[in-house]
């Protein structure tokens, strides 16, 4: 099987929804945006523009400084799950271009704008360089080489509370090879997180459903004290991507 290329997500575009007046007098309402195929541009192109140009989560993004839709959906989980608290050390894998990261700062306090509460830590790590994000450190490098571990926990100055992935393997254009890559790649991402988690610890990373999660669950299920599978309700409908929640890691297994 070809090694999954982590951390090469293309960049969300902020693209918003046109607002148009009605002519009418009766107000204004958003109108969809109808895109033209062009000469030259493949209809999939064509359909993924205007599903953007019509996605109000991207209009969100731009709206609220987000540098992508996918920033709502670690949004929702925290609300859900509550895992970036204030004072926690976090490591974003495959973090470009930067939405969770940008979450996460806000979430857990890293630059000290919330008076009185514990001031956390954000790691960004990513194959490739990525705009700076105001209060949290970026690195380039590959987290499955053999001392990325060690590196991270030496950036962190210790454990870390939360990993955290959003990260997707090259698509290959076939379904069932992509969810294959996916799974091998969040199975990377866990073993990883095993080896920073302090107990008590968090993991999130992104799936798609396709019948070969059984032994990720299994492992998980092994290390953590509960695991939810969760579809927040930014993920696009048609998508057969969900999120896997692991809270309170059990620490490193005694030999």
């Amino acid at each position: 099987m070809p090694e999954p290329q982590h951390g090469r997500r293309p960049q969300e575009r902020h693209e918003t929804d046109p607002m148009a007046k009605n002519t009418s007098g009766r107000g204004q309402r958003d109108l969809k945006v109808q895109v033209k195929s062009a000469r030259g541009r493949k209809l999939s192109s064509t359909r993924w523009l205007q599903r953007q140009l019509n996605d109000p989560y991207v209009k969100r993004a731009a709206a609220e400084g987000y540098r992508g839709r996918a920033a709502f959906k670690i949004l929702e989980l925290d609300e859900k799950y509550r895992f970036l608290v204030p004072g926690a050390r976090v490591v974003d894998l495959g973090c470009a271009p930067g939405g969770w990261c940008q979450v996460a700062v806000k979430r857990v306090n890293a630059m000290g704008e919330k008076s009185g509460k514990a001031v956390g830590t954000v790691l960004g790590i990513d194959l490739q360089e990525v705009e700076p994000i105001p209060g949290a450190e970026i690195h380039v490098i590959d987290f499955l080489d053999e001392n990325a571990d060690t590196q991270v926990r030496d950036w962190l100055g210790g454990s870390a509370d939360v990993v955290m992935s959003d990260m997707a393997a090259s698509s290959s254009g076939h379904k069932q090879t992509d969810h294959l890559r996916i799974i091998h790649l969040c199975e990377a991402a866990a073993y990883f997180a095993f080896d920073v988690l302090s107990p008590g610890g968090t993991f999130v990373a992104k799936v798609l459903a396709g019948g070969a999660e059984g032994d990720l669950q299994k492992l998980l299920k092994q290390r953590f004290t509960k695991v939810a599978n969760v579809k927040p309700p930014s993920s696009r409908s048609d998508s057969s991507e969900k999120f896997v929640v692991a809270t309170g890691f059990r620490g490193i297994e005694e030999s």
